[in-house]
């Protein structure tokens, strides 16, 4: 029974009576009613994380024992981030924003996590064209990338731009002109992801400048734009001097130059390199971004082991072994003869990935949070089709490959009436590296979380995991949980796939 008390007249009794009747009616103020919603991300009370690490949890499906917290969203005024790198020796991180496609307007960013909310991040560069790569060099540097340049910085320094040195600055980016003299305004892969190994060699994808080469039939002749010295659809070496470290250039230095290092290889957006390599043995990998094709299931995405001078099929071959159709003249003859089947210049995949699911970002992970990942390799899918939006867990042998196993072998495929499929090619179901997953599905559920997009990922000095999701204009950290998992949001009218 609900009782009013008459205190002070006619006044009080009124306002006393509309406030209770804007209750009953819902007239409430909406931030008493309404649940706060963060790029997509519906948050409630429930925290991932402690003390100052502890962040809004997420409603995303995760592997028991983990979960995720929102560190920073579109209200950060994030734009497009794709990748985030830690400062070494500091709880801070570089985040690179590459503002959107089509612009010359990204930026370097600094993140402070244990700041305040809205507070968190500081401007270090800005005006950078389509930044992307972020490592820790040789040097202990933080080296960036921009379309066709990498330069390394001091993101702690008063005035970062000040400190910019650039070690390489004419691959190919946006504008390019192939060899037959065609100018593009705008090429198809321009983002440049690379590595260095323990001797300070460095790995810098050159993306293809289209999907597939394809030119008006017949096509009698290799692809021209992945041919030659300075290929595209390939993975370019470039050696230091003497002392392991590239030095600056200066206004009319020419570049370093580059070899080769491995050929056909469509968007090398997520490599990994073992601790150990380059001793013999030791695994360099590759996540293949394949060529687009209508089908949900074809091709499939790869695992490449890179080794110097081979080929890897694009865009001649894709998934093991089948012949792209459009190339048959090409593979009749010459140097690509019998390339998918019977050459050994080709290295067909280690392991396929689900089809579509857009690998952008690769690592063995190394941290004291979660010893049973320690060794494992991480790879996040981007892909926005039902078989991406999740990041995967593989075990892998001694020297760093995922270890393939006898077909079947299923994946898990979001929204669909059969959850789960088979690896295979036109010739069937084939052997494939399992996998689990650390973060599953991550399908959009209306009124709980947007469809995933992780891009970049790196790992903490404490061993949390680090995600940036560049759709989302998101940072979420992944820490452990207690307690028994939440349960994953259910298959209902409520899914938008």
């Amino acid at each position: 029974m609900i009782q009013l008390t008459l205190q002070d007249g006619r006044r009080s009794l009124r306002v006393r009576v509309a406030a209770l009747a804007a209750i009953i009616l819902g007239f409430a103020s909406p931030a008493a009613s309404e649940p706060v919603r963060k790029s997509g991300y519906t948050l409630g009370t429930e925290t991932c994380g402690s003390g100052d690490l502890a962040f809004p949890r997420l409603q995303i499906d995760m592997k028991a024992g983990f979960c995720a917290g929102l560190v920073a969203s579109e209200e950060d005024h994030l734009k497009f981030p794709r990748s985030i790198i830690r400062v070494p020796g500091r709880d801070l991180f570089v985040v690179a924003d590459m503002g959107g496609w089509g612009h010359a307007d990204g930026r370097l960013l600094l993140l402070d996590p244990r700041a305040p909310s809205g507070q968190r991040f500081r401007e270090l560069l800005t005006g950078v064209e389509y930044p992307f790569g972020l490592v820790i060099g040789p040097d202990k540097k933080i080296y960036a990338s921009t379309a066709e340049t990498i330069f390394r910085f001091d993101p702690l320094a008063d005035n970062p731009r000040s400190t910019v040195e650039t070690i390489i600055r004419h691959m190919p980016g946006r504008r390019i002109t192939l060899p037959d003299g065609t100018k593009l305004d705008e090429a198809a892969h321009p983002l440049k992801q690379f590595v260095f190994d323990r001797n300070g060699r460095l790995f810098v994808n050159i993306g293809a400048h289209n999907d597939d080469c394809i030119t008006p039939a017949p096509i009698t002749n290799p692809c021209a734009a992945a041919e030659g010295a300075s290929a595209m659809a390939a993975i370019w070496l470039f050696a230091p001097p003497s002392g392991g470290i590239f030095p600056a250039l200066k206004p009319n230095d020419p570049d370093p130059p580059h070899t080769i290092y491995a050929r056909g290889l469509r968007n090398s957006l997520a490599l990994a390199l073992h601790p150990n390599f380059p001793d013999a043995g030791y695994a360099f990998l590759q996540g293949e971004n394949g060529r687009d094709l209508p089908d949900i299931f074809k091709p499939n995405e790869e695992i490449n082991a890179i080794e110097q001078g081979r080929h890897y099929g694009w865009p001649y071959c894709y998934d093991l072994s089948t012949p792209s159709p459009e190339f048959r003249l090409v593979l009749q003859s010459g140097v690509y003869k019998s390339l998918c089947s019977a050459n050994a210049l080709y290295k067909p995949p280690l392991s396929l990935l689900p089809p579509h699911g857009a690998p952008l970002a690769m690592l063995y992970y190394h941290g004291a949070k979660f010893p049973e990942l320690e060794g494992k390799l991480l790879i996040g899918l981007h892909g926005y089709r039902p078989t991406g939006s999740r990041v995967l867990i593989y075990d892998v042998d001694e020297h760093g490959f995922p270890k393939p196993a006898p077909a079947p072998v299923r994946y898990h495929v979001s929204c669909a009436a059969d959850p789960t499929h088979n690896f295979q090619t036109d010739a069937g179901d084939v052997a494939a590296a399992p996998f689990d997953e650390l973060v599953v599905g991550w399908h959009r559920v209306n009124g709980a979380r947007p469809q995933g997009a992780p891009a970049g990922i790196t790992v903490a000095d404490d061993g949390a995991i680090w995600l940036v999701e560049d759709k989302n204009q998101t940072i979420i950290r992944i820490d452990r949980t207690a307690g028994d998992p939440r349960p994953r949001c259910p298959a209902t009218r409520a899914l938008r796939c």
